[in-house]
């Protein structure tokens, strides 16, 4: 044997091969359109379906990411619509992220902060794509990737909304006999003020101490409106109020008047708005969404903001489907606070499936799955099947 090759034998496992980190080759994007199971009605829209963004990373070395993008009611709710998220990851985050390194995820995000403004759901929707993407590649749950789970199920509250006393109350006892859920909310504000405090004061009345009853009035009340619905609904046994007026200084000056809790939703768009919020006392609790803070990570920094200033923790829903459902139970699994639960029902208010395996929502609450990424698989027939332009089709019947 030559000097050279024995130097080669020798010296072979201290230099061993570099293999390139895994690329993002491609992001595929698709809007998948499904049912409700009723009407679901808000003071902002009335929605009896659901559109899904879902997006696809696939890597280099051959793991594909899931991710989803979805608002309330259209552009009801905000800016951001599925129509304009998968516009706008076609034309403007793919070309920024194809090529890129697929494991360094937040200094990927960061690149694609840099090249593209706000669009919060949907970065939203791709960073939960790339952090499935690693997770399937190391065999790690989203959750270890975020720090570690702290709990591995979440009470899931549901919400009332069918704007009919006798059919919630039905609704709601359904869902207590079931062992579903036992937290409710209740969507109100499109209506007048002495008809949304009997609304709601005729719900307690029938659950009584069996079912915790707060609503959500998403902006729709003036801060005098505010102060007469915030004292009523204390005397009828409502626990906490969601969002009431849309001012920021309003929020503040309704703060501690009242023997209910106050919580911030609309005016929290991430660690910035949510350390502003903290910084003036502007509300007891938080709803941290995911998509509404423009993604995961930045859904730790407020939850994170919030411990610091003692505010009180709540995991809320943009009414994702099964895909954002379980990006948000990853993240609120790690929260160390989570005093008033999740809203997480998204699923459950859409008529069709598109997993694999339906998610375990049993015992009141949602059960955060533990395989590797988001722990989730898409039924892909299913879901060709409800995607816009795809293979359903609709039948005219002869008259």
């Amino acid at each position: 044997m030559t000097q050279l090759a024995v130097m080669k034998t020798t010296f072979a496992p201290i230099f061993p091969r570099i293999v390139p980190a895994p690329t993002v080759e491609r992001v595929e994007t698709v809007l998948v359109d499904l049912p409700t199971i009723r009407p679901h009605r808000l003071s902002v829209a009335t929605m009896t379906g659901q559109t899904l963004m879902l997006v696809k990373v696939h890597c280099s070395d051959g793991i594909v990411g899931i991710g989803e993008g979805t608002t309330i009611g259209g552009t009801a709710y905000g800016a951001e619509s599925p129509e304009g998220m998968k516009l706008s990851v076609d034309t403007y985050f793919a070309p920024v992220m194809v090529g890129q390194d697929a494991t360094r995820v937040q200094l990927l995000m960061a690149r694609l902060g840099k090249m593209v403004k706000e669009n919060r759901f949907a970065k939203s929707a791709v960073e939960t794509a790339l952090l499935d993407a690693q997770g399937k590649r190391l065999g790690l749950p989203i959750s270890e990737l975020l720090g570690g789970r702290r709990r591995d199920r979440l009470p899931v509250a549901w919400t009332l909304a069918s704007g009919d006393t006798a059919r919630d109350i039905a609704e709601a006892e359904e869902m207590l006999a079931r062992r579903r859920h036992r937290i409710f909310k209740l969507k109100i504000g499109a209506k007048t003020l002495r008809e949304d405090i009997d609304h709601v004061a005729a719900i307690k009345r029938a659950l009584g101490d069996r079912g915790s009853v707060r609503v959500d009035v998403n902006m729709a009340w003036t801060e005098t409106e505010a102060a007469h619905g915030m004292a009523a609904l204390a005397d009828a046994g409502c626990e906490l109020v969601e969002q009431p007026v849309a001012s920021g200084a309003a929020l503040s000056r309704l703060m501690r008047r009242f023997p209910i809790a106050l919580m911030a939703d609309e005016s929290l768009h991430g660690p910035e708005s949510a350390f502003e919020i903290a910084r003036v006392s502007g509300a007891d609790v938080f709803a941290v969404k995911v998509e509404q803070s423009g993604g995961l990570f930045n859904a730790q920094r407020v939850a994170a903001i919030a411990d610091a200033a003692g505010i009180e923790l709540y995991g809320g829903t943009m009414l994702e489907g099964a895909v954002g459902t379980i990006a948000s139970a990853q993240v609120f699994a790690t929260f160390a606070n989570l005093h008033w639960g999740t809203e997480l029902f998204g699923p459950l208010l859409l008529t069709e499936e598109i997993l694999e395996t339906p998610l375990d929502y049993s015992g009141f609450e949602l059960t955060v799955p533990n395989g590797p990424g988001l722990g989730i698989a898409l039924d892909e027939d299913r879901v060709a099947f409800f995607a816009r332009d795809g293979q359903r089709k609709t039948i005219s019947l002869p008259a």
